[in-house]
């Protein structure tokens, strides 16, 4: 299956729609004050990129990159459609994600995920591709339902 991962405006309401569906999701895995997804008007924040993988014009997936400083970013809203899961597409948006950290010349990037079972297929990934738990970062704060994860660029 062949997909198109490029940045994305969000102008085409896809990506909201499929990140709206992903916070309901997180509300049944986690309590609220747990829940770090990207809400709607957190989505408007200018140090986010987001990126969008399609495939034939339809939203297949979508991860974004905030800047947190000049030498680290943090990955978000990483999420893919329901019907192409397993094909590739997270794989695809981390490594642009990643390649763009690089042109930024970050020296880390770094994430928060679930802790739980329903999270293992991320926490997977992320450990495919180098990342490695570390503490608390940014406006984080210890959190049993919270996994924190590093990778050096």
């Amino acid at each position: 299956m062949k997909f198109i991962v490029q940045k994305d405006n969000l102008s085409d309401g896809s990506i909201n729609a499929l990140l709206e569906s992903h916070l309901q999701e997180m509300y049944q895995h986690s309590p609220p004050e747990s829940v770090h997804a990207l809400k709607s008007n957190d989505r408007k924040d200018t140090t986010i990129t987001f990126w969008s993988a399609r495939i034939n014009g339809v939203l297949a997936g979508c991860g974004a990159l905030k800047e947190i400083s000049a030498s680290q970013g943090e990955i978000k809203s990483m999420k893919t459609n329901r019907l192409f899961l397993r094909k590739g597409v997270a794989s695809a948006v981390l490594e642009e994600i990643l390649q763009e950290a690089k042109r930024r010349n970050y020296r880390e990037v770094k994430l928060e995920t679930g802790s739980s079972e329903p999270f293992t297929p991320a926490v997977t990934l992320y450990r495919q591709y180098g990342f490695k738990p570390c503490n608390p970062f940014a406006n984080y704060r210890e959190d049993p339902h919270s996994l924190f994860l590093s990778k050096q660029i």
